[in-house]
């Protein structure tokens, strides 16, 4: 038992800190691309892209079914069942794509505009080659293998993001967008099949396969409530104020988006096959991931008070000047950072425990609320659907934290003391940023005034967050991870 804890350990750390390294290289390659793109295509380049992946993103939720979870999730997975699940991921991706091409003249009508048609089309075909990559990818996450998926992450992303910026210096416009879009899981897909170097079997009927079915298709419901509550702005946004508008509101949300979803990238995999080897612990799953959301929160926060207080700053230094409807966009969304990086540590934990049929219920009740603020705030524009998202994702953040954790191992009390220090340690950090940037606001352009604001802001929080011995602890412990030579042999 000594050893298998060890051993689990050693690969959540080694895991993890692959991850890290990653997420910081994705990180970067994201926010180069976004500053690279911003200025070489026009607002409506990415809405016209904007307008279509706001409605096939809820199909791209049904390209794995959940059934990569459902692999990860099981303690144990036959060959049989790996291969049929296989050939499910396939024959849902190919549907899909062919429901896509069957929508393309309906986006186009329903947007009004006829530029939307191929989009949709070459996008739709992204389906299927992600349907093929699933159970590759679902066999090297239950075997912990982070530093291989890290690195076919990261390379994929670096492909991807080559093809878009030469096509956009060459005039392609929005095409540039589109390729960008069907290049990255192309790789990712390839990188998969190399890597494991499985070649799936033919599907079996009585492969022992309709529990994980259950799982997964909880999981699909789960992800599709949520992301209907998440996305349905953009929709309308699109269809009433027009491509400029969604344009705009789309770089600010995906500028908001970036460090939660790289970061619930980095640590949602490893967390989430951990936490599920743990299932039966209910001590250890505890331990493990007060730490991870303690862990996640405190990298959140400082991000969080950046974007709200130096929204201008940050736009114009990333997006430059014919981006500056954006700031106020911007602004309004910073608190959905923090709200997000609370929030999504939530479905690992009831996930690895089974509980799936709880976060469908959280969803079912979160998504009518959002909806509603949506539409109720529509007439003010993308800063009034902006206000209202934010608005509700940071007054439901609380009631879901209690709702979720109640009946596990886990205690609404353990969540508020997790939470308390870096809290605290951001107040007084934002506070001698609040002053640096008062002082300084016309001394300087924002590309200068920027980092200083910045360093201000994570100095200070790291010196409060940190002189607890504690906390010290937790996250030294991270950096020593994070130092281990990335030439450690991964376990089979």
């Amino acid at each position: 038992m000594k050893d298998e804890t060890s051993e689990l350990k050693e690969k959540t750390i080694r895991g993890g800190s692959a991850k890290v390294c990653a997420t910081s290289a994705s990180l970067l390659l994201r926010l180069g691309s976004l500053i690279v793109l911003a200025r070489l295509l026009d607002p409506r380049d990415f809405g016209l892209v904007g307008m279509v992946t706001a409605l096939t993103g809820v199909l791209s939720l049904f390209r794995d079914f959940g059934l990569s979870a459902a692999s990860v999730q099981r303690g144990t997975v036959t060959k049989e069942q790996t291969s049929t699940l296989f050939w499910i991921n396939v024959a849902v991706g190919a549907a899909l794509t062919g429901i896509g091409l069957l929508a393309a003249p309906l986006v186009s009508a329903f947007y009004k505009e006829p530029r939307l048609f191929w989009v949709t089309c070459v996008v739709a075909t992204g389906f299927i080659i992600n349907g093929a990559g699933v159970q590759h990818s679902a066999l090297l996450q239950r075997k912990m293998r982070f530093t291989t998926l890290a690195l076919i992450d990261v390379t994929s992303l670096l492909i991807s993001i080559v093809i878009a910026v030469s096509m956009a210096r060459a005039r392609y416009g929005y095409w540039a967008l589109v390729a960008m879009t069907i290049s990255a899981p192309l790789v990712t897909t390839a990188g998969f099949w190399v890597t494991t170097g499985w070649i799936p079997g033919m599907p079996r009927r009585n492969a022992g396969i309709r529990s994980m079915l259950r799982f997964g298709s909880l999981m699909t419901l789960n992800s599709i409530v949520c992301y209907v509550g998440s996305n349905f702005e953009k929709v309308l946004i699109g269809r009433f104020w027009g491509a400029d508008a969604i344009g705009i509101y789309g770089r600010a949300y995906q500028l908001i988006r970036i460090p939660t979803d790289v970061l619930n990238s980095a640590v949602g995999e490893v967390a989430f096959s951990a936490l599920s080897k743990l299932q039966g612990d209910p001590n250890r799953l505890r331990r493990y991931f007060l730490k991870g959301y303690a862990l996640v929160v405190a990298v959140t926060l400082p991000v969080t008070v950046a974007c709200a207080l130096f929204a201008d700053d940050v736009i114009a230094a990333l997006l430059g000047p014919k981006w500056k409807d954006a700031v106020e966009i911007f602004r309004l969304l910073a608190p959905t950072i923090l709200a997000f990086a609370m929030a999504n540590p939530l479905g690992w934990l009831l996930g690895s425990i089974g509980l799936v049929g709880r976060a469908v219920r959280i969803a079912l009740v979160f998504t009518p609320l959002m909806l509603v603020a949506q539409v109720m705030s529509l007439p003010f524009g993308p800063k009034g659907v902006a206000f209202a998202y934010s608005a509700v994702m940071t007054l439901w953040v609380g009631p879901v934290i209690a709702w979720a954790v109640h009946g596990t191992p886990i205690s609404f009390a353990d969540v508020v003391a997790a939470l308390s220090r870096p809290l605290f340690s951001i107040l007084v950090a934002g506070m001698l940023a609040l002053g640096v940037r008062l002082f300084c606001g016309g001394m300087s352009s924002p590309l200068a005034r920027l980092p200083l604001e910045v360093t201000v802001l994570v100095v200070g929080y790291l010196a409060v967050l940190l002189f607890d011995s504690e906390q010290r602890s937790l996250y030294l412990n991270v950096f020593r991870g994070l130092k281990r030579p990335a030439a450690v042999t991964e376990r089979a």
